[in-house]
């Protein structure tokens, strides 16, 4: 009977608890949206807290507007499908041999490949190597290779591979496949989990990317979404840059912020419920095994 007394006790205190942490991680979203959503002296008296304040729209429609924001919504989207396809066919390629215990001089490259997680070399060198060596200053190419392969994620990855059996390789060798049939037919098929893991991070890495494209992005035009709605924030009392009059500017100057944030956000937040199965797992089985 006490057992059963304390058990209950600790599962109520525990979904409590819980409770309390859900509403402490979604309340900064929900101020935010109630923010924007709100008129800047509702904002500046704070009256705000999770439901908008003297409801308007008109931060929303100056945005929304503009038809370059659609144009730099559309330069994200390529950007972070190109370049989340380039770093997880990358990243594969680099971690499985390296889970490999086999592999010569295999305990020599994984401490150069730790090395990047301490220095990445410095922004002036990289900004040498991919404007001036490379070549790729205002392209695509500069925003999606200089951070395709991130040593983070390949040991993400080489944990998972070194923990699927190699009796699956040896079997795949008996049917006749090479090394290339056994990493696309056997090892890749197993490994959505970690795949959709390292594919949610470099998304969201490229989906937030602004730094980059400041540096090599010189055509305005091939800004992505992020880069532009900075530039909102950083001007949201100019009334010439975000496209608005003198008396729109004077009322949605406070809550062009929360305004930009929730259109930044709100791709990946519809996207995670869909993958958050095989993230879930993806960090559970590449963290554990190994």
């Amino acid at each position: 009977m006490n057992r059963t007394s304390t058990f209950s006790a600790f599962t109520i205190a525990n979904g409590l608890f819980m409770i309390l942490v859900v509403l402490f991680t979604l309340y900064p979203f929900v101020y935010l949206v109630a923010q924007s959503f709100s008129s800047e002296a509702a904002i500046y008296a704070g009256k705000v807290t999770i439901f908008p304040v003297e409801f308007t729209t008109k931060t929303y429609e100056v945005i929304l507007s503009k038809p370059d924001f659609f144009r730099y919504y559309w330069n994200t989207i390529v950007y972070s499908v190109i370049g989340t396809f380039i770093a997880v066919a990358a990243t594969a390629v680099m971690s499985y041999p390296l889970s490999k215990e086999r592999l010569r001089l295999n305990k020599f490259f994984i401490p150069f490949v730790l090395f990047t997680m301490y220095f990445g070399g410095g922004l002036i060198p990289n900004y040498i190597l991919v404007a001036k060596t490379l070549g790729m200053r205002d392209t695509i190419w500069a925003i999606v290779i200089p951070g395709a392969i991130s040593a983070f994620n390949v040991v993400l990855m080489k944990t998972f591979f070194a923990g699927i059996p190699n009796e699956l390789e040896e079997a795949g060798r008996v049917d006749g496949l090479g090394v290339f049939g056994i990493f696309t037919r056997i090892i890749l098929p197993l490994s959505k989990p970690i795949l959709v893991t390292i594919m949610l991070f470099v998304m969201v890495g490229m989906w937030n990317n602004w730094f980059g494209p400041s540096l090599y992005l010189q055509t305005k035009e091939k800004w992505p979404v992020a880069l532009y709605l900075k530039q909102i924030i950083d001007n949201a009392v100019s009334p010439t840059e975000i496209g608005a009059s003198s008396e729109q500017a004077s009322q949605i100057a406070a809550s062009v912020k929360s305004t930009a944030m929730v259109l930044t956000s709100l791709p990946i937040i519809c996207l995670y419920p869909f993958v958050q199965k095989y993230f879930v797992q993806g960090m559970m089985v590449g963290a554990v095994k190994g």
